[in-house]
Formats: C-alpha cells, sequence, structure tokens
C-alpha cells in the first residue's frame, strides 16, 4: 500500500513539473524577450544503482529546459544542462528534494 501512495505522489509531482516547465519553455519561444540562464551543473547522487541513475537522467531530460549530459566515472555525480538557472544552490536543492528523493523512495519501496 505504501509504494502505491510513493507512486501516486511521484506521478502528481512530476506531472506538476513537467507541466510548469512545458508552459516556461513555450512562454519563451512566444516572447521576445531572452529570459534564459542557462548553465552545466553537476548534481551529486544519492541514486547509487544503474536503474536509479538511469531513471533520474531520464527523467531530468524528459522535462523541457533540462537535459541529462553524463554521469561522473565515480558515478556520484551527474552533469546536466538547463536553461533557466537563477540559483545554482537553490536548482540543485530542488532537483535532490523533488525529483531524486521522490524517485527514490519509489524505486526503494519496490524492492
Amino acid at each position: 500500500m505504501l509504494i502505491e501512495l510513493f507512486l501516486i505522489g511521484f506521478v502528481v509531482y512530476f506531472g506538476w513539473e513537467l507541466v510548469k516547465a512545458n508552459l516556461r519553455v513555450a512562454y519563451e519561444v512566444i516572447t521576445p524577450r531572452y529570459q534564459m540562464k542557462p548553465a552545466i551543473l553537476a548534481i551529486p547522487l544519492e541514486a547509487k544503482t544503474d536503474l536509479e541513475i538511469t531513471a533520474f537522467a531520464n527523467l531530468i531530460t524528459l522535462t523541457p529546459g533540462t537535459l541529462s549530459l553524463e554521469v561522473s566515472e565515480d558515478r556520484k555525480a551527474l552533469y546536466i544542462h538547463a536553461m533557466y538557472v537563477d540559483d545554482v544552490a537553490v536548482f540543485k536543492e530542488r532537483l535532490k528534494q523533488g525529483l531524486e528523493r521522490r524517485l527514490l523512495e519509489v524505486l526503494r519501496e519496490e524492492t
């Protein structure tokens, strides 16, 4: 029962993040002002297994405005490109506490 709750929470969270990202990129496309603040960041990973890292990287890439680039050789960081990075620390924390934490709750509860 707990896995279903984690999964529902994750789907709702990711769905909302996906809608927000689509709207932000669409707004950027239809307006003449350049509002992007692109950056390449190293996101420290709590994910350890191939499945966890791959799922996290793919979910980041699915979200408009972000793209997974590479996993570090020691598998402790994921390099990503993001279109809208106002504050590096806040951006990293949002990914870690939002997407990665929820994904790991679902994947680790399943086992």
